[in-house]
Formats: C-alpha cells, sequence, structure tokens
C-alpha cells in the first residue's frame, strides 16, 4: 500500500474550494466562500423584500415632523432619497466591502433626527449634523479608533440602548397610528397617555392598525420571508377598501387613492439640501457637539453589531471572530451615513434583516448588486409608495421593536448591577422622555456613579468618564444658566 493511501492528515483535510469559474466569480469569491450566482441572487431578492419596509416608513417618520420653523419634508421627495441612499449605500458595501450586509435609513437614527434635532433648528442644519457624524465614523475606521471606542461602552449598555431605541420605535408606531394618545393638559392628570383618541379603540384606522399587527406578527412567528413588506402591502389594500365603502370621516387615516399612474420619475429635490454648521447657530457649540455624538452613536454601535452578527451567521468570521477586510467595511458605513444626510434621508445603517438573504445562501457582495440594484428600480415607483397610510406601516414599528429588544436582552449581565442598573435605565428612559438622547446620556452618568461607589471605577475606561461629564454638564446648563 503506498504511503499517501494510508496518510491519516490528508484524509482529514477539509476539500480544497472549486477554482474561480470567472471575472465574476474570482472578484466576488464566491465559490471560495462556497456559494453560487443563484444562491447569491435569491439571497439579494430574500434581503430586499425583508427590509423594503424603510421605503415607506422613513418618510413616514421624517415626514411626520417638524423643524423649528414649521417646515415639513416632502414625501416624494423623501422617498426619493430614502431609496437612492439605499442603492447607493448597498451597492457600495457590496462591491467594495464585498459581504452581504444591506444598508438603508436606521429605524431609531431616523427618530433622532425627526424628533431630537429638526424641533431645534431647520431640515438642511438636522442634516448637516448627520453629515458630520458620518466624517466622524471614518475619521475613526482611517485612524483605527473605531473598534477601541467601541470597546469603551461596555456590552450590557450598549445592548441597553438598542433596546431604548427599539422600546421608542414601538411607541412612536403606537401614537403614529393612533392606538395610544396625548391625554390633554386640560384633563388635569397626571397620567400622560391613553388608549385610543378617548380612552377607547375607536374607528377604522385604528382596526387597520390592529390588524396589521397581528398580521405582522403572525408571520414573523411563523418565519414568513419578508413578512414586514407582505403586511404592509396587504393592509394597504385593505385601507383601500374601507376608503371606497366606508364613511372614514375626521377618523385620521391616510385615505389612499390608486394612482394614475404608479410610475413616475424620481423628486431629488432634497439631495445637497445640507447646511454643515448651521445647527451649532441654533442650538450652541455644546448641544451641538452633543446632537452629533447622539446620531454617530446611534448609528456606530448599532451597524458593528449588525456587521459582526450577519458575517457570523454567514460564516465569514475567522477562528478569533474578526472579519476579514472589516475596514473596508466599516469605512463603506461611514461613507453611508454621510450619504444619508447628504440626500435628507437621515443616516443609513447596516440593516440586520440581511440575515434573510444570508439564510437563502447569500456570502459575498454580490447579493448586495441585487439588492441594491432593486432599490435603484424603486425609484421609479414613488406613487405606488406615497399611497400606503400610517395605520398600515406603522405595524412594522411594533414589530421591529420586538425583535430588537428579543435579539438584545439577553446579552445584558444583569447580575451586576453596576451596569444592570444603568441598562434598565437607558433603555426606559428612551421611551419615557421620549428622547433617545437622554436614555443614552442617563445611562452612562449611572454607570460612572455606580461602578465608582461599588469601588470599582478604574474598570470604567477614560472615554466613558469624558462622554459622562459632557452629559452631566449637559443636564447642568440650565441650573448654572448657561441656555
Amino acid at each position: 500500500m503506498s504511503p499517501s493511501a494510508t496518510a491519516p492528515v490528508d484524509a482529514k483535510q477539509p476539500p480544497s474550494p472549486p477554482e474561480p469559474s470567472g471575472g465574476l466569480d474570482r472578484y466576488f469569491k464566491i465559490s471560495e466562500r462556497g456559494s453560487t450566482v443563484p444562491r447569491e441572487i435569491r439571497g439579494g431578492l430574500a434581503t430586499f423584500f425583508a427590509m423594503a419596509y424603510i421605503i415607506v416608513l422613513n418618510p413616514i417618520i421624517l415626514g411626520s415632523a417638524k423643524d423649528m420653523y414649521g417646515h415639513q419634508l416632502d414625501s416624494g421627495q423623501l422617498v426619493t432619497a430614502t431609496v437612492l441612499t439605499a442603492a447607493f449605500s448597498t451597492l457600495l458595501m457590496g462591491v467594495i466591502g464585498n459581504v452581504p450586509i444591506a444598508l438603508a435609513a436606521g429605524l431609531g437614527v431616523n427618530t433622532v433626527v425627526a424628533l431630537q434635532l429638526a424641533p431645534r433648528m431647520s431640515w438642511p442644519d438636522a442634516m448637516g449634523m448627520v453629515v458630520l457624524a458620518g466624517f466622524v465614523v471614518m475619521l475613526l475606521v482611517a485612524t483605527g479608533l473605531r473598534e477601541r471606542v467601541m470597546r469603551a461602552v461596555p456590552l450590557s449598555l450598549r445592548k441597553g440602548i438598542a433596546i431604548g431605541i427599539g422600546l421608542f420605535i414601538m411607541l412612536i408606531g403606537l401614537v403614529d397610528s393612533g392606538f395610544v394618545s396625548r391625554i390633554p393638559d386640560a384633563a388635569h392628570t397626571t397620567v400622560p397617555l391613553q388608549l385610543g383618541g378617548d380612552g377607547h379603540l375607536d374607528g377604522w384606522p385604528v382596526l387597520v392598525f390592529v390588524l396589521g399587527t397581528l398580521l405582522t406578527l403572525a408571520l414573523l412567528v411563523r418565519k414568513v420571508p419578508g413578512a414586514i413588506l407582505i403586511s404592509i402591502v396587504l393592509m394597504t389594500v385593505l385601507a383601500l377598501i374601507v376608503n371606497a365603502v366606508a364613511d372614514i370621516g375626521s377618523w385620521g387615516l391616510t385615505t389612499p387613492k390608486w394612482p394614475g399612474n404608479p410610475v413616475a420619475s424620481p423628486d431629488f429635490g432634497l439631495v445637497g439640501e445640507v447646511s454643515l454648521f448651521g445647527g451649532f447657530e441654533k442650538v450652541g457649540p455644546l448641544t451641538g457637539v452633543l446632537f452629533v455624538f447622539t446620531v454617530l452613536l446611534s448609528s456606530f454601535f448599532d451597524a458593528m453589531g449588525t456587521i459582526l452578527g450577519v458575517s457570523d451567521e454567514a460564516k465569514l468570521l475567522d477562528e478569533k471572530g474578526n472579519l476579514p477586510g472589516v475596514s473596508r467595511v466599516l469605512f463603506v458605513d461611514g461613507i453611508a451615513v454621510a450619504a444619508g444626510g447628504a440626500t435628507s434621508s437621515s443616516a443609513t445603517t447596516c440593516f440586520v434583516e440581511s440575515t434573510a438573504g444570508v439564510g437563502e445562501g447569500a456570502r459575498t457582495g454580490l447579493a448586495n448588486v441585487v439588492t441594491g440594484g432593486l432599490f435603484a428600480v424603486g425609484l421609479f415607483l414613488t406613487p405606488l409608495v406615497t399611497m400606503v397610510p400610517s395605520q398600515a406601516a406603522t405595524p412594522a414599528l411594533v414589530a421591529v421593536g420586538f425583535l430588537i429588544l428579543s435579539g438584545s436582552i439577553r446579552a445584558i449581565d444583569w447580575d451586576d448591577h453596576t451596569v444592570a442598573i444603568p441598562a434598565f435605565l437607558t433603555m426606559v428612559m428612551m421611551p419615557f422622555t421620549y428622547s433617545i438622547t437622554n436614555g443614552i446620556g442617563i445611562g452612562f452618568v449611572a454607570f460612572c456613579v455606580l461602578r465608582l461607589v461599588a469601588g470599582r471605577g478604574r474598570e470604567v475606561p477614560v472615554a466613558m468618564y469624558a462622554v459622562s461629564v459632557v452629559f452631566a454638564f449637559y443636564y447642568l446648563m440650565p441650573a448654572l444658566g448657561l441656555t
């Protein structure tokens, strides 16, 4: 018997990946990663349908807010901006990062822009701060500081931030749908919210929302691909029927009508409407820096977690848990944040829904090319998108809030109260104060104080102390007469 026939080492070695079959295969490393072109195409389709709801939701969230001058962004222009940025960022991540991670306007970050920044300044000023946050992300990547900054915030506190954003998103969905409403001050009650408009659920719009929420959650339980998008489409059809046969009156349902021509040229009116430093003149240097920091933090950690999570699911991490070529991926993420501000679609971030494509076999950036191409097609379907009523789209906010919470809450170390309490304060203060900034600031300050009280002050990174001091000073500014 020959030596080669008895060599156990050779017998245990995994088979070598097949040779690339062409330029496309070689560039995207399709065969090397154990994938095929059909799998990448299926993965790109699945990711698009899993996250296409953002085309509807982002214009609703941004379009419903007003800046300090009472101006609102045009819904049609917001659709164009949202789709354009998603297409550009997703294609860029595929071609440069070569990972199956799609990007679009981040839920959570857009609420920061709509509810925290815009009311204190003009829309161009607010979007300018998003662009600045993107520049900071790129600078952190270029200097190698992004991963070091990431490690400064404990995992449990990062997860608390994610959960807080999820709860905040859910509350926004409940309020925007009319399922929950604010009790007027004239009621002379300490209870701030109530069920429906008068303590009861009443009217067709709320019924559309309730049915949409139940349908969305049922589809998620059944693990139906594109569950959120399917629910939005079906509830829009139901709203069309209701609008045609029932007397909606003043119940507040956006009255959708089938457009005469569902295809239209995109409206790029918001692209480039940015003032980089105008916001600092409106709110002052310190508040301006904090706003930029809030946008940065909201997108920063969400993107890092998504990149590692999707990459792990796609088996792209090495034996040390690192993603080869991660610097390119992170740099594209920074470009995407800035691009979102430049188009007035809010900060763009990596979408965890990319796991839908990974589940279909996507392993390379070719899947992103497919997803980005589908977003580009959406540029010409604005009339179809803008007819979706808020009550048909807001169930997605409830579902996304749950998905964020369920994916993060187990990672919190509840036995260590010095970090569990700050995480808890972070997650509840965001919806309770209707402010992501407050949630982050209170959590950071509480973490530093509790670690010092417990005699573990040396365990807190210097960066955490520095940020917490800035937040504490920010909260004390009114008492110091500095506002």
